[in-house]
């Protein structure tokens, strides 16, 4: 009686532990509302990419506006969740300061007619939430324009001549950062 008793006891904790292993690893995360997604700049498509930015895509809601998804003056991720991260495969300058390669954070304080945008160093954060101006390590202003409306927040590359510019547009809002690619990089290519 006490071999039997000892079996179902020893059977019954089996079971629950099986079933609460089972149990625990289905508990996947909610699908996150928010796509993300990577712009490249390159050359060609058989060209080693220049440039990287991986960022999250937040979409305005039906009839909402930039200025109501996103605060005037205050520093933003520059997209959703994580914080936007840029990588330059060479050394670049940026606005006019010679940036090494690497990879940062991507920030920008908007504005309405000029936004205020931010290179720092401090990678895989939060939002903007864990800024610290002391990692800054370039800030350029750049003027904002209008166009076509975009549901999605947007980033593309753009080239003219030897200047390739990073553009920002959600809603009707655009900025185009200026980037220059060594001359080095561009024989290379």
């Amino acid at each position: 009686m006490r071999r039997s008793a000892m079996i179902k006891i020893i059977i019954f904790v089996y079971a629950v532990l099986l079933f609460t292993i089972k149990n625990y690893a289905q508990n996947f995360d909610e699908v996150d509302n928010v796509s993300h997604d990577i712009a490249y700049y390159r050359e060609s498509m058989a060209t080693a990419p220049i440039i990287k930015v991986l960022y999250g895509r937040p979409v305005l809601e039906d009839g909402k506006t930039f200025e109501q998804e996103v605060t005037y003056d205050k520093i933003w991720r520059t997209g959703a969740n994580e914080a936007t991260e840029i990588r330059f495969y060479n050394d670049v300058v940026f606005g006019d300061k010679t940036i090494k390669a690497g990879t940062y954070v991507l920030l920008s304080i908007p504005g309405e007619n000029e936004w205020e945008v931010i290179l720092n160093k401090k990678l895989d954060v939060w939002g903007a939430f864990q800024y610290d101006p002391s990692q800054d390590i370039a800030r350029i202003k750049v003027p904002v324009s209008k166009a076509e409306r975009l549901d999605a927040f947007s980033i593309a590359f753009k080239r003219i001549r030897n200047e390739i510019q990073l553009v920002m547009g959600w809603d009707t809002v655009r900025v185009k950062i200026p980037i220059k690619i060594e001359e080095t990089v561009v024989a290379k290519l």
